[in-house]
């Protein structure tokens, strides 16, 4: 009879939650509306997710787009299963542990391995929006590419958060010409705030798309001409073939899930790493009394940079793509292993030093150095019926690799590899090879409460960051009893290494001399960060976006909700 009784409460919650309005929150409030343009139609949330993936390409071309890759993790209210889809880039078949080596036999620097040819990896990003479609989708096809097109095709005007990153770029000389005119002036300075550029090449390119099928970017005049832009690249020319691109497909992925408190989590596996290193993180805290010491104490944040220290040296030892390499994932979340790493953690002092533990089921393997990562965007997605889309999509650095063709940027996903196979003669997990996809620090999560229903989906942008980032807004969701919004706008203290980053202007400044006093020694500045989730708060659908981002949420009812600068969280430190 309880039985039958819960079952009658999970079945009234799932219709609540299926008549609750449609939701995005997305990057830019462009794309949001290209989600809600998808909602609004009758679309699904795969379909809002592919209608905004497309966009992003446009009006962030510098993070993202078909040139590029990412994960989706996707939940299926009527069967109540969650899905997860890996369209990482691929290395070239003929890449190998020297991929990265220059003439004179010695491994290039990473500003050296970015520009150019060989840092590009097989976009993924398009095949994942094909089968993000073909299993979940309702609209057609071509349908999904209006939005983006229009905004190619009618022109996008320049946004001061672009503009910056255009000023900033450290040398547009590895653009070709088509790129300087794209987005710089004759005289080489960036287009100022709200110039409109219009992007002809992509959208013809998105119209063949939206008429052909994705095969047309894979198998027809597109692969050749990405093929002959990075294979005669003037820097680091490399050796793609056509077969290459016509061979990749996504991989669909068992999730990776584990428990926090009362919450089950579920995201994306290998060779994503988020998923994995954020439960970490979480498991680790789940001893301490999160809740009672409270988002002011200093005490609270040692113990999260603490943690994350931890994880990060597992990340950066065990996780890798698993077709290749043997990755624990079940000894690192075994409830022994997280124990015992936890029990190196003292809320008195910070830890002389850290070391990666050993799992079990680990293989012989060395760590690496924690690789840079940089561009990226995320987007959240509801339907009408309570489907959920959370997924991230990049091109890695800034611009990519700085290679163009078709009115797209060309990722440099391939330096997410370590650039030397091996560490004191013992190879790393995360090494070069043909055909393998690179570690990722990517985490789009699912969260769902005791109920087994979504609580939040959340995912974020900025590297490395992005784990910490999705980590500390769990931590403000779930102990400190925040809405996503505020969990998203607290600041973040960045560890994962010894020492760490306290964000900028945020309420950790006034935290410093207390962190200081149990062995923490951080530095203060701004931290790239943009997250955005969506969560089930008191009988509907609540979108979140970063405060420190153009994002937005918007529902099908139009209403916009952007978090201004002032909600980042500077509150004083409790006594």
């Amino acid at each position: 009879m309880l039985h039958r009784v819960i079952a009658l409460v999970a079945l009234a919650l799932t219709a609540t939650m299926a008549l609750a309005q449609p939701m995005v929150s997305a990057a830019d409030p462009r794309a949001a509306a290209a989600g809600v343009e998808m909602l609004k139609k009758g679309g699904t949330a795969a379909d809002a997710a592919v209608a905004m993936m497309l966009a992003l390409g446009v009006i962030e071309p510098g993070h993202s787009g078909i040139g590029g890759g990412g994960f989706l993790v996707y939940h299926d209210a009527k069967t109540g299963k969650i899905s997860s889809y890996d369209a990482r880039e691929a290395a070239p078949a003929a890449a190998d542990g020297r991929w990265f080596y220059g003439a004179d036999g010695k491994p290039l620097g990473i500003r050296q391995a970015i520009p150019g040819g060989r840092s590009v990896g097989v976009p993924g990003e398009l095949r994942l929006m094909e089968t993000a479609h073909a299993e979940h989708g309702k609209l057609a096809w071509s349908a999904l590419f209006a939005p983006a097109t229009r905004l190619a095709r009618n022109g996008w005007a320049i946004t001061p958060r672009f503009n910056n990153f255009l000023t900033k770029m450290p040398a547009t000389g590895f653009f070709n010409a088509w790129a300087k005119s794209y987005l710089y002036n004759a005289d080489g300075t960036a287009k100022a705030v709200g110039t409109v550029v219009k992007n002809p090449e992509l959208a013809a390119l998105y119209g063949n798309i939206a008429r052909h099928g994705p095969s047309y970017f894979y198998v027809g005049p597109p692969a050749q001409t990405l093929v002959a832009t990075i294979n005669n690249a003037a820097h680091n020319p490399s050796k793609m073939t056509t077969g290459d691109l016509a061979s990749y497909k996504v991989q669909e992925r068992a999730p990776v899930c584990g428990t926090y408190r009362t919450y089950r989590i579920c995201g994306m596996g290998p060779p994503a790493s988020g998923t994995v290193i954020v439960l970490m993180i979480l498991k680790q805290l789940e001893r301490f009394d999160m809740g009672a010491l409270g988002k002011g104490s200093p005490v609270a944040w040692h113990l999260f940079a603490e943690s994350s220290r931890l994880a990060y040296a597992d990340r950066d030892t065990w996780l890798a793509d698993p077709d290749y390499v043997q990755v624990p994932v079940q000894g690192l979340l075994a409830a022994d292993y997280l124990a015992s790493r936890s029990a190196l953690i003292s809320p008195d002092s910070t830890m002389a030093a850290i070391a990666p533990g050993m799992p079990a089921g680990a293989p012989a393997l060395k760590r690496a150095e924690l690789q840079p990562e940089h561009g990226t965007s995320s987007f959240t997605a509801v339907d009408r019926w309570g489907n959920v889309a959370e997924g991230t999509v990049t091109i890695e650095s800034v611009f990519g690799s700085g290679q163009s063709m078709n009115g797209i940027f060309l990722n440099n996903q391939l330096t997410d590899f370590n650039l030397v196979p091996e560490k004191d003669g013992v190879l790393t997990a995360n090494r070069v090879e043909g055909g393998k996809r690179p570690r990722s620090s990517m985490s789009p999560m699912i969260v769902y409460d005791a109920a087994g229903k979504v609580r939040i989906a959340i995912g974020a942008a900025g590297g490395s960051t992005i784990i910490a980032q999705v980590a500390k807004a769990l931590v403000g969701v779930i102990d400190w009893h925040m809405s996503a919004q505020d969990a998203i706008s607290m600041g973040l203290l960045y560890a994962p290494t010894p020492g760490g980053v306290a964000e900028k202007d945020t309420q950790l400044e006034p935290m410093l001399p207390a962190l200081a006093a149990l062995g923490e020694h951080l530095s203060v500045a701004p931290l790239g960060l943009k997250a955005n989730a969506i969560e089930w708060q008191s009988g509907a659908w609540a979108g979140a976006a970063d405060p420190r981002s153009e994002g937005v949420s918007m529902g099908i009812d139009g209403k916009v909700v952007k978090p201004a600068m002032a909600a980042l969280q500077r509150d004083r430190p409790s006594e």
